[in-house]
């Protein structure tokens, strides 16, 4: 069994890792996009141009179900990628967790990149799905190109800016997008402020839940180890990037034997 994984970098390592908890004997394939990233700045016809490239090679391992782990990539591409690969290979895009946190009625943060934050797609997910929760938008000027370095001092210094716009009595935060899953922890920490840790909401793990049925693969975390893992690089196979040793996602994944 097989599935894959779609973003312009390391996003899509919790996504991975949450379908590796599910299925520890599951092939992965990762694509990604270092010669093109990042997403966010480009127009819609680039992201969909350079998101669809990466859902090609991806598409050229045979996986049984393909997950955009990308919020940019899944506002701007999902309909070209889709029209491009089903039916014949399930397409599984990334939605920021907006109705799970606001069904708690708890003020909440969403924390997206600076593009996503106040755009017209995540105010009607909030207009939609806020459930009339008090919901702050916050912009986090550089955290998604921190994370993807891999630099502590540089990822310290983008959730410290991006807490300070969060208001004090935030219960949950939504991480909207997918590389800030791989820093969750400094996340909490830096909103508690004097009170509890808000809850935060992520998308990797019912994106990977809903990658494996569309595939029809149950769960089996029971399942031996073995997977193996394919990693692309703008479209040509290679290994991970040395950053992604700086998360338990990508460390989790280092391991894997790579398939030919």
């Amino acid at each position: 069994m097989k599935i894959a994984l779609l973003d312009s970098g390391m996003g899509l390592l919790a996504a991975a890792a949450a379908v590796r908890r599910a299925r520890p004997d599951a092939d992965l394939v990762l694509s990604t996009d270092p010669e093109g990233m990042p997403w966010g700045p480009r127009t819609a016809e680039e992201i969909t141009e350079r998101a669809l490239g990466c859902a090609r090679a991806a598409a050229e391992h045979r996986p049984q179900a393909l997950v955009v782990a990308c919020n940019t990539a899944s506002v701007h591409a999902l309909p070209a990628i889709r029209a491009a690969l089903e039916p014949g290979i399930p397409v599984v895009g990334t939605v920021p967790a907006v109705k799970p946190a606001a069904a708690a009625r708890v003020p909440v943060a969403v924390w997206a990149t600076p593009a996503t934050t106040g755009s017209p797609y995540q105010r009607r997910l909030i207009e939609e799905f806020g459930n009339g929760a008090p919901i702050t938008e916050v912009p986090c000027h550089g955290l998604a190109d921190a994370v993807e370095s891999g630099d502590e001092e540089l990822i310290q210094a983008a959730v410290a800016a991006a807490a300070a716009r969060t208001p004090e009595d935030t219960g949950s935060v939504v991480l909207g997008c997918t590389h800030y899953e791989l820093v969750a922890s400094r996340i909490r920490e830096a909103v508690r402020g004097a009170g509890a840790p808000p809850a935060l909401y992520g998308s990797a793990q019912p994106v990977a839940a809903q990658a494996l049925r569309r595939a029809g693969i149950e769960p089996a975390p029971e399942a031996p180890a073995g997977g193996g893992l394919t990693v692309l690089l703008s479209g040509r196979k290679a290994q991970l990037p040395a950053a992604a040793s700086a998360y338990a996602e990508g460390r989790s994944l280092l391991g894997a034997t790579p398939v030919r």
